[in-house]
């Protein structure tokens, strides 16, 4: 585990208390007996505009699915697509054609009331959570903005503070704004508010390539303790085949919007088949294998 970074403006990443209260949030109730995905990507496409005229696929015929309580890797150079997946599976971009589901919705063809659901079903963590929260508003407030939006209620619905000792912080700290925190504890702020939807599945987007290499073994390390008390779905994006070798269980990798490799982080690292594959890990100084 990485050493933890010590003092930062304002507030401290040594002022986090740890995850104590995990049982704020009982285990996500999953659909079906645990043998169905959870997440089903069917020969997407997504196509842009190109200023030579030709449309540009930056997704091509992507298949791939992810099973209740599994950590599902997705990994590339910048360009690769994977992105751009993930923009499709929360509903910020149209496919061109193909079809995703989570939950058994298809938020493209769906109606109202399943896209609500849909949109509390799937969450997402950005590589960069300054630039997702509002500056004005005070983290309690940012936290928040997931409980107002929150329809469903199944299970109990967790308070702020609840929500923020989940991920480590103190209940003080809801009253800061996002500038007075590291970036290690924005990043577990943006997690606490992605949670207050009562998610299944969480997108991980880059969560720690913005992060200091001292912060981010302890988001790792949260994110996994998380995905395991809460029973999540977890799709993690990266650049980094080391981070994604000891996180994920499956892992997709893509080049030129392609899906050219799937399986075991290690067999296909340690083994890889393809040539761009084998390549990606030759770039890599070492790949750790525990």
């Amino acid at each position: 585990m990485l050493k933890k970074h010590g003092s930062v403006h304002r507030a401290r990443d040594d002022d986090c208390v740890g995850h104590r209260k995990l049982c704020a949030l009982p285990p996500s109730r999953h659909r079906g007996s645990g043998m169905s995905p959870l997440v089903v990507v069917e020969s997407l496409v997504k196509e842009f505009p190109s200023s030579e005229g030709a449309a540009r696929r930056a997704v091509d015929e992507v298949s791939f699915s992810v099973d209740e309580r599994e950590i599902f890797g997705i990994v590339g150079e910048s360009g690769s697509g994977k992105t751009t997946v993930a923009r499709v599976l929360l509903h910020l971009t149209r496919p061109t054609s193909g079809r995703v589901t989570v939950a058994g919705i298809d938020p493209w063809n769906s109606t109202r009331e399943e896209r609500r659901r849909y949109h509390e079903v799937i969450q997402v963590v950005f590589q960069d959570p300054y630039s997702s929260m509002d500056p004005r508003m005070r983290v309690g407030a940012v936290v928040s903005e997931g409980l107002r939006s929150r329809r469903t209620h199944d299970r109990p619905v967790p308070t702020v503070t609840e929500l923020l000792d989940l991920v480590g912080l103190p209940a003080s700290y809801a009253g800061l704004y996002p500038h007075e925190l590291s970036g290690g504890q924005r990043q577990r702020a943006a997690i606490a508010r992605a949670l207050a939807m009562g998610p299944q599945v969480l997108v991980a987007d880059e969560p720690v390539s913005a992060l200091d290499v001292s912060m981010r073994g302890q988001v790792l390390n949260l994110l996994t303790s998380l995905q395991v008390e809460l029973g999540l779905t977890v799709i993690f994006i990266s650049h980094d085949l080391g981070i994604v070798q000891q996180m994920c269980n499956r892992v997709a990798v893509m080049h030129l919007g392609r899906v050219v490799e799937m399986g075991n982080p290690v067999e296909t690292f340690e083994h890889p088949t393809n040539s761009y594959t084998q390549q990606l890990v030759a770039s890599v100084p070492r790949v750790p294998t525990s």
